[in-house]
């Protein structure tokens, strides 16, 4: 029976993947990250003699190509996140990672992984991308609730894809939430629904500000437009763009009434639940 890695981050998106590689019929050898992984992976393997868990810490590189080389693994996949600042400030490096986090151009996430993926190309172990498995989730093209985007809504879009592409080019970040075509957060380390949430929060203190009630009519006062890109040269192998319920659950709190992705490159957790969680709250998604 042919073996798939899985380096496994946090949330559900590792369940996923390990859902579907298990349809496929494939044995997966997964690296839990003890930072990250949620235990509930131990109760999953313990249930399924095809998923062999093996946790490990972030910084244990030179372990983890053991791992993959004693159980015959060839070909493996990262889903998951692992936060930014887990990366660059709490992980304790072996010697294999601190040498490879010496010779970084830059300390961004796709310089690390990249550098990550050649180390274990060349040990035999080639790295591919989740959505071999998952292309059913990936967002598809068009209007996907029941509310298509409005007028002030198509605008907010096409300025926001301006701007997200702009600073995911230099990998800052893929989200922005704009209002009346002026930007108001923009994601960086802390992930999607962490900006969603800070943008709602700045439009929550610019209404205190104005002494006025939440629904009086006010310049500062608009519904927020999220946008989420891939990168220009995104590399699907990891840090792919993710949407959860947990995403629109962030938006309704925050104020925000419409989601533009880009389709197919965007992967959808459970797609019907996001669209009914959508539907509830009346937010219009949209992939173009």
């Amino acid at each position: 029976m042919s073996k798939l890695g899985l380096i496994a981050g946090n949330g559900r998106f590792p369940f996923l993947l390990l859902d579907a590689a298990r349809a496929h019929a494939l044995t997966v050898v997964v690296i839990a990250l003890k930072e990250e992984t949620d235990p509930e992976i131990d109760v999953r393997a313990a249930a399924d003699p095809g998923i062999h868990v093996h946790w490990l810490s972030l910084g244990e590189l030179s372990k983890l190509i053991e791992v993959f080389q004693k159980e015959g693994v060839t070909r493996a996949t990262m889903a998951g996140q692992v936060k930014h600042k887990q990366i660059f400030s709490s992980i304790r490096p072996d010697w294999r990672l601190a040498k490879l986090l010496l010779n970084l151009r830059t300390r961004n996430t796709d310089m690390l992984l990249g550098a990550i993926a050649k180390v274990l190309a060349d040990e035999g172990i080639e790295l591919i991308s989740s959505t071999q498995y998952l292309e059913p989730l990936l967002a598809k093209p068009g209007v996907l609730t029941r509310r298509a985007p409005d007028e002030d809504e198509e605008k907010d879009i096409a300025y926001g894809r301006t701007v997200a592409r702009a600073i995911a080019s230099y990998d800052l970040g893929q989200t922005v939430v704009i209002a009346a075509q002026a930007c108001v957060a923009v994601e960086a380390m802390e992930g999607t629904d962490a900006t969603i949430e800070r943008a709602g929060e700045l439009f929550r203190t610019l209404d205190q500000g104005t002494n006025r009630l939440a629904d009086e009519p006010t310049t500062l006062k608009r519904s927020l437009t999220v946008v989420k890109v891939a990168k220009p040269n995104q590399d699907m192998r990891f840090d792919v763009p993710v949407i959860g319920v947990a995403t629109i659950q962030a938006m309704h709190r925050a104020g925000a009434t419409c989601l533009a992705l880009e389709a197919g490159r965007t992967l959808l957790f459970d797609p019907e639940a996001i669209a009914s969680a959508a539907n509830e709250a009346g937010i219009a998604i949209v992939g173009e």
